[in-house]
């Protein structure tokens, strides 16, 4: 299949390392595994392909196997609201196909990525028949609502240095993104693509969370050293240099 075609059209069966991706998929009985399994596709999304657009029907519950996306919509004044980034083991929009409602948001890779979907009447049936199902999700919405509230903080944050570090805690989460671990494979600009700030501004804050202990940079990502201090820290340095 071409690449040039809507990535819908570049589904297929997922391999046995993509299936050992998806995290819901041990919480679930033989019968629960081997109906999801049968119904599962995926798809290899380019830069830039959309994988749900707002005001579409939902037909998938959607999960990043590998790569990176972001979830974004636009304002009344036709500017790009960033609302997450979505790493690898993340799944999102349970609210959405639960209400079987349109969109209300983009989710777009930011560089190529391994898109996982469930369709939503076996979604529905996982919910109507599988406990463990109804935990994972239970547990995502939970999440997810402590993430937008985390968000709605960070756009009120006037050091961009504490933005920076608030919103890589949100990537690190390890019950929404169990995929990502100690380190995450992103590039400055990618960040600043999530963060809406210039790639300038957040290498300075990367820099600064390095000094402070908080992370280190390394090829290709960024490690982890204190997420507790991510999640909460003030770094008034940061403030001072303002």
């Amino acid at each position: 299949m071409s690449q040039d075609a809507p990535l819908y059209l570049r589904r297929r069966p997922p391999t046995a390392a993509e299936l050992q991706g998806i995290p819901w998929l041990g919480l679930l009985h033989s019968a629960e595994r081997e109906r999801a399994v049968a119904a599962l596709v995926v798809g290899d999304a380019q830069a830039g392909d959309y994988v749900c657009r707002v005001g579409r029907s939902v037909t998938y519950w959607f999960g990043l196997v590998e790569g990176l996306l972001k979830m974004s919509a636009d304002n009344a004044d036709g500017l790009t609201m960033t609302f997450t980034g979505v790493p690898p083991g993340g799944w999102f929009g349970e609210g959405t196909a639960m209400k079987r409602e349109p969109y209300r948001y983009n989710i777009q890779a930011l560089r190529k990525s391994v898109v996982a979907g469930l369709p939503i009447d076996t979604f529905h049936w996982l919910l109507d028949h599988s406990i463990g199902f109804n935990r994972f999700v239970m547990n995502q919405l939970n999440e997810r609502l402590g993430q937008f509230i985390s968000a709605r903080e960070i756009d009120r944050m006037g050091s961009p240095d504490a933005r920076v570090a608030r919103s890589l805690a949100a990537l690190f989460n390890p019950v929404l993104y169990p995929g990502v671990g100690e380190v995450l494979r992103i590039t400055q600009q990618e960040l600043a693509y999530l963060v809406g700030l210039s790639r300038q501004r957040v290498n300075e804050a990367l820099a600064c969370l390095q000094e402070q202990g908080v992370i280190r940079v390394e090829y290709g990502g960024l490690r982890v050293l204190d997420l507790n201090a991510l999640r909460s820290g003030d770094f008034p340095r940061a403030v001072a240099r303002q």
